[in-house]
């Protein structure tokens, strides 16, 4: 059985009376709400006397006398049970009595009977005490005395007996309290009391919880808010954040301009803090017609003119009135301070000012006097004099408002001319004001800049064969300086190469420098000059600078070579001998060309002009050696007519031709060679080699003849004056090696023409470099022909001819 059951009470009343089929008794259950559904409540069978058996052939049924079926029967076994929640406050709302029943009627067939049945329903604490409202508002003044009393609304509770509301609560509070008072139907309500005065000023609001408890087991409750507002009373005066206040305020302010917002607060409410501002009698007539005073913002604003110079200080009283019944009032006394205003500029005098100056001119060397001023006063009245940044002045205060301008770092006019210098005076008002004048400083100028040339060495290429006269280059010289400090006049600083003065070769320009030949250099006599070339300014004193010039004569092939083996008389043919019988590859013949030219002009080659039989002949072109290609034939006619050409590598070519008329002799001797070895029976006088020993031996002849004219001409130069300085192949053929007198070397590649040689001390010394590796043959040169000795110093030169043979 469920717990409920257990309050199940049957009450059985013994005493009925039969009406018919009609049961006058009437049978009592009492029952708790709100059980469970299909709990049992009784066994009507059991308790009625009927038969289990019968109950659903006699239609057993209950009638309920509610709307709500809540109770029904079961017709099987007979048991009452719950066909719905019950609940007690839901079937009996009122609680003027205790009791709540259902009245029951069971109805039975075969025969009809009817059974009158009482359930009563307890009441169980299943509802929690709950006010009609869930918010008191209740307006206390802050007047009110202690222990006032303030009806509270009560709490509901439908549940009965006990289990209505037993008693009430408040949360915890230093001004209120609660007791709970027994209405005449046993109700409880509670009563507010007042412990203590209240303020609003201090706490406007007072926010309580009303809670009320049921006397259930367990007990259960419900709260309601209690809002208390406090009524406000004019209990306070209206008061300044300040009583006394000081202001400042600029002169010439404009009408209308706010001097101070005054903001009295009055601490009550409504009527009660609404403020009336006023000036009071001790306020003067000027103020209140300098000031206008807002008698409801309590704003202060400008009505009148404000000046300084009249009045610089405004008092005032001013009274602050609430509008209460019986009105408070407060009052402050305001200062108010009127401010100079910085309306007057400073002002700035040039007592001295030199200009122009020299640019060289000392440091803190004093350029201008400069006298400040201002009319305002205070801060309105300091003046700072200052230049722009970054110049080479200084401002230096003399006295008081006196400042001097000084020069502070070195001036050069070559880099800024002049200097435009503004003095600008400032003052400290808030905001400053300023005035500034512009000054322009000219620098003289000082010849303190040497003439400068781009470039420190020139080097100048001259074609040979110029004309005299031609310009070589334009040297010019720059000098910053202005006026006479900046004329330039150009020289060639005298310098004596082998007996030569440099001014009988070259000349130049005195005014713009420009460089010009005197004479036509030939590359094979003088291939370079080196000089230097002065550039003097006009100043007092001159300044000058000097540039080194190289003169390098390029080589021109204007010279053709000459053809010197085999050796022939000009414009004849020559002839030569060889035997028919010569092998494949022997010499025929050499050609050997000389050119005076540059080593690239004179590089040479050969080839053939005219060949009878191409199969029979090749020419080396590099060294001009004809040798056969194969032997000779029968059908090869005995006579050969070959024409060489030797051509040089200059642009353009220049050539010369040689004819060999060639014949072949029957002979047992064979061709030398020069792969293979002489034979011991060689004949050394051979037609060749004699042909050979004369041209060498020409060669030779013409060589002495041509130093020793050069040896005579040099001899017939008058002497310097002063010895001459060594040129700079001196210095070139002091690395090279000295060749003696007569020295036998050879080349393995051909011929070398024309060297430039000096004597020193009875030896030949090469001042051209030559190929590292060669050997050379130089023609015998006899002392005694002009190579003299001479000092160490000094040294003659001249053109020797020098011949290459290969060995």
């Amino acid at each position: 059985m469920n717990w409920t059951e257990r309050y199940v009470l049957l009450v059985v009343f013994i005493h009925f009376t039969l009406i018919g089929n009609i049961s006058t008794s009437v049978t009592h259950y009492s029952i708790p709400e709100e059980m469970k559904e299909g709990s049992s409540v009784a066994n009507l069978a059991a308790d009625l006397g009927l038969d289990v058996i019968t109950l659903n052939q006699r239609k057993m049924r209950l009638d309920i006398i509610s709307n709500k079926k809540y109770l029904d029967v079961n017709r099987e076994t007979g048991e009452l049970y719950i066909a719905e929640k019950i609940d007690r406050e839901s079937i009996c709302p009122s609680k003027t009595s205790a009791s709540c029943y259902l009245k029951l009627e069971l109805i039975l067939e075969n025969p009809v009977r009817i059974f009158n049945i009482e359930v009563e329903i307890l009441d169980m604490n299943d509802n929690a005490p709950q006010f009609r409202r869930d918010v008191i508002h209740l307006d206390i003044s802050e007047a009110t005395p202690n222990g006032e009393r303030f009806s509270l609304s009560n709490a509901v509770d439908p549940d009965i007996g006990s289990n209505s509301v037993k008693t009430y609560h408040l949360s915890e509070s230093e001004y209120f309290k609660i007791e709970v008072q027994t209405g005449r139907d046993g109700s409880k309500f509670a009563e507010l009391i007042l412990k203590r005065n209240l303020d609003r000023e201090q706490q406007a609001v007072h926010n309580l919880i009303l809670t009320a408890v049921d006397g259930g087991t367990p007990a259960r409750s419900g709260t309601a808010s209690v809002i208390v507002r406090v009524l406000d009373m004019n209990d306070n005066a209206p008061k300044f954040e300040k009583t006394n206040m000081s202001v400042k305020i600029l002169e010439n302010s404009p009408i209308g301009s706010l001097v101070i917002d005054l903001d009295a607060k009055d601490l009550d409410e409504g009527s009660n803090s609404e403020i009336t501002y006023t000036y009071s009698l001790y306020t003067q007539e000027k103020t209140q017609e300098t000031f206008n005073l807002n008698p409801t913002t309590g704003e202060i604003t400008v009505k009148g003119i404000l000046n300084y110079e009249d009045f610089k200080i405004y008092d005032m009283e001013v009274i602050a009135t609430d509008k209460g019944t019986n009105s408070l009032s407060g009052q402050c006394t305001i200062k108010i301070l009127v401010e100079d205003m910085n309306d007057n500029h400073p002002e700035l005098s040039i007592k001295s000012f030199q200009s122009p100056v020299n640019e060289n001119i000392e440091l803190d060397t004093v350029i201008a006097v400069v006298s400040v001023s201002d009319k305002d006063s205070g801060d309105n009245g300091i003046v700072d004099l200052s230049i722009r940044k970054n110049m080479p002045f200084k401002l230096r205060e003399s006295s008081d408002n006196y400042y001097e301008l000084v020069v502070s770092e070195p001036l050069d006019r070559e880099k800024v001319p002049e200097y435009d210098i503004t003095f600008t005076v400032t003052d400290r008002g808030s905001p400053p004001l300023s005035d500034n004048e512009t000054m322009t400083l000219e620098l003289l100028d000082v010849n303190d800049n040497v003439p400068q040339f781009p470039q420190s060495f020139y080097t100048i290429r001259v074609m040979e064969n110029n004309a005299p006269g031609a310009l070589l280059s334009s040297l010019t010289a720059f000098d910053p300086d202005l006026h006479e400090n900046q004329y330039l006049v150009y020289f060639i600083i005298e310098k004596e190469i082998a007996n030569t003065s440099m001014s009988m070769l070259f000349s130049i320009n005195p005014e713009n420098g420009n460089l010009y030949a005197l004479k036509t250099f030939d590359y094979e006599i003088e291939k370079e000059f080196l000089f230097h070339i002065e550039a003097r300014d006009s100043g007092s004193p001159p300044l000058s600078s000097n540039v080194t010039v190289h003169i390098i004569i390029v080589d021109q092939n204007d010279n053709a070579p000459v053809i010197v083996s085999p050796w022939r008389a000009h414009g004849s043919v020559v002839e030569e001998k060889i035997p028919r019988s010569t092998d494949k590859g022997s010499l025929v013949a050499k050609v050997i060309a000389l050119d005076t030219d540059s080593v690239h002009n004179s590089r040479i080659t050969y080839q053939f002009l005219q060949v009878p039989d191409a199969t029979l002949f090749s020419l080396d072109q590099y060294n001009g050696e004809i040798r056969t290609m194969r032997m000779f034939s029968y059908r090869d006619p005995r006579h050969q007519r070959l024409v060489v050409v030797a051509k040089d590598n200059g642009q353009p070519a220049l050539s010369a031709t040689v004819t060999i008329k060639l014949s072949t002799v029957e002979t047992a001797v064979k061709a030398y060679s020069d792969m293979t070895e002489m034979p011991l029976e060689y004949d050394i006088f051979s037609d060749l080699n004699l042909y050979l020993v004369i041209g060498l031996g020409s060669v030779s002849f013409l060589l002495l003849i041509t130093i020793l004219v050069t040896i005579v001409l040099k001899c017939q130069k008058p002497k310097p004056s002063k010895t001459a300085a060594p040129c700079r192949n001196s210095v070139i053929s002091e690395r090279n090696s000295t060749i003696a007198d007569s020295t036998l070397v050879s080349n393995d590649a051909y011929w070398y023409s024309l060297f430039l040689a000096e004597t020193r001390k009875g030896k030949l010394v090469v001042r051209q470099p030559m190929p590292k590796g060669s050997r050379y043959i130089v023609s015998s040169i006899p002392r005694g022909t002009g190579l003299t000795d001479t000092s160490d110093s000094a040294a003659s030169t001249l053109q020797v001819c020098l011949q290459l043979w290969q060995s």
